[in-house]
């Protein structure tokens, strides 16, 4: 795979994720314990034996990049190759911020032409799958194709989340539908492209600049079927487009159960990450933990139930975790009840607290459509006081301290946030 530059679309700034992205990088939002979500991408990338990537960032790369680095977890540290982080800018040319995937690397067109390579790999950059690429991109070769898209099934009810491919009987593309309302077809373009690198320079010179021409799918994929030699990838392993509050809720869950679909124990399909150094997870003298993922240097001397705990988090005595996701370094205070929520880092959960308290579904007011599913978030930083009691589809934002909150009741579908926005260190 020496021939093969791949390029990861990491610059999303993802509103759906509410307060999670609040100061992050779609793709660099924890996941699974001990995982950034650009992790999956970027080990399938070094599982494969791909090693020239570059990864396109834009929206608050700061946490991205220091996770990145080098690159040296994905064997990414290299003298020939490697990984490089490509961001926009301004000259005297007319180079801008990105406007969508196809315009991102449009902008980055100069990087790519100097590249000695055969194919171009375009990846999404927030989404959880193990792949092989390189198995795709040898099928692309085989068939001789200019253009070859992953796709993978999904559930005909679910179809206007996704862009949605046709297929002859030669697995050769011969539809594209954005999103439909309904459609024939359920295969599910992952947003992961092989382009022969001729191929793709001349699409994007060609629609670069029209109007409108800014994303792969929405764009440039109708133009050129028909008009190039364009074909699907069936992918029939775990995908999962985590854009929403409830699907990265989901997918988290998903590792949990007895034999998850994605299976991070296999040792031929690593995933990998940046390893942070702290001490074994510990389990106090009346801890109990039932169906749940610990990271190292957690500290359990509640209950822990069906949730994933992240490195450094504490859980005090008497309190309880259920189908919750935590994240790094926050502590849950004695006898708090944590119950279908996602709690981000360096929270501090004084004692008392229920938070997902009652079964009033209500959906938040702020976020109608993104917060419905019974799941209240904690943004990064906050400070709750003691004894509080929040319901369902709550938001509690970033850097939120004790007097931010009116009462200690917090009805379901409200939202708490900070009094006096302060800038914090990522």
């Amino acid at each position: 795979m020496n021939r093969v530059l791949a390029m990861i679309l990491a610059g999303g700034a993802s509103e759906r994720l509410s307060v999670l992205s609040a100061e992050r990088a779609k793709p660099a939002v924890p996941f699974g314990g001990k995982y950034r979500i650009i992790d999956f991408t970027l080990s399938n990338c070094a599982n494969s034996g791909i090693y020239n990537v570059a990864v396109l960032t834009q929206f608050n790369p700061r946490s991205l990049a220091q996770h990145i680095g080098v690159g040296r977890p994905w064997d990414l540290d290299r003298t020939t190759g490697g990984v490089v982080l490509l961001q926009p800018f301004l000259s005297r040319s007319t180079r801008d911020w990105y406007k969508g995937t196809a315009d991102a690397v449009y902008q980055n067109l100069y990087f790519i032409e100097d590249q000695k390579v055969d194919e171009v790999l375009i990846l999404s950059g927030d989404h959880v799958y193990s792949m092989r690429y390189d198995h795709m991109i040898l099928a692309h070769r085989s068939r001789r194709a200019d253009v070859t898209v992953a796709v993978t099934e999904v559930p005909m009810s679910e179809v206007a989340r996704f862009g949605i491919i046709t297929l002859d009987h030669n697995e050769r593309v011969i539809g594209f539908q954005e999103k439909p309302k309904s459609a024939k077809s359920n295969l599910a373009s992952m947003g992961v492209y092989v382009f022969d690198k001729s191929v793709l320079i001349d699409c994007l010179e060609e629609y670069g600049q029209k109007k409108g021409g800014l994303d792969f799918g929405h764009n440039i994929l109708p133009e050129i079927i028909g008009k190039h030699k364009v074909y699907g990838y069936r992918f029939r392993g775990y995908w999962r487009d985590v854009g929403t509050i409830e699907s990265y809720w989901q997918a988290n869950m998903d590792l949990i159960v007895d034999l998850p679909d994605l299976n991070l124990y296999d040792p031929t399909a690593e995933i990998r990450t940046v390893y942070r150094d702290k001490p074994p997870a510990k389990l106090g003298p009346d801890a109990q933990v039932v169906r749940s993922l610990i990271s190292n240097g957690a500290i359990i001397n509640g209950r822990v139930q069906n949730s994933i705990i992240s490195p450094g988090a504490f859980i005090e005595e008497y309190a309880l975790v259920k189908d919750s996701i935590i994240f790094e370094d926050t502590t849950i205070g004695k006898g708090a009840i944590i119950d279908r929520c996602i709690v981000d880092k360096q929270v501090w959960v004084s004692p008392g607290c229920h938070i997902g308290y009652g079964d009033d579904m209500t959906a938040n007011k702020e976020e109608l459509d993104n917060l419905n599913a019974g799941i209240t978030i904690i943004g990064k930083g906050a400070r709750v006081p003691g004894e509080m009691k929040i319901g369902r589809n709550c938001k509690i934002g970033c850097w939120v301290e004790g007097g931010d909150f009116s009462s200690k009741v917090i009805a379901s579908g409200e939202s708490v946030a900070s009094k006096t926005p302060r800038r914090h260190p990522l």
